[in-house]
């Protein structure tokens, strides 16, 4: 069985099987898309999808501050 004939001229998904939503971003922490994103991946066209991915790794920065823990405690 060739490999040829399951090959698919369309960009691979950004997802990296780490589903976890952001509570407060509302962005995967894993791929960084949105859930409106992610259900609507498999209807976007090759050019759509292009542009998401683009847009993708400017969105971790969004993820990178954290927000509990000891970085939320006052000075002592």
């Amino acid at each position: 069985m060739s490999d040829e004939i399951w090959s698919r001229d369309e960009p691979d998904t950004p997802c990296v099987k780490v589903c976890v939503m952001h509570p407060t971003e509302g962005l995967c922490v894993g791929c960084y898309r949105t859930l409106a994103e992610i259900g609507a991946w498999s209807r976007l066209s090759r050019p759509e999808r292009l542009a998401l991915m683009a847009e993708l790794p400017a969105r971790a920065e969004r993820l990178k501050k954290r927000r509990g823990g000891r970085a939320a405690r006052p000075p002592e």
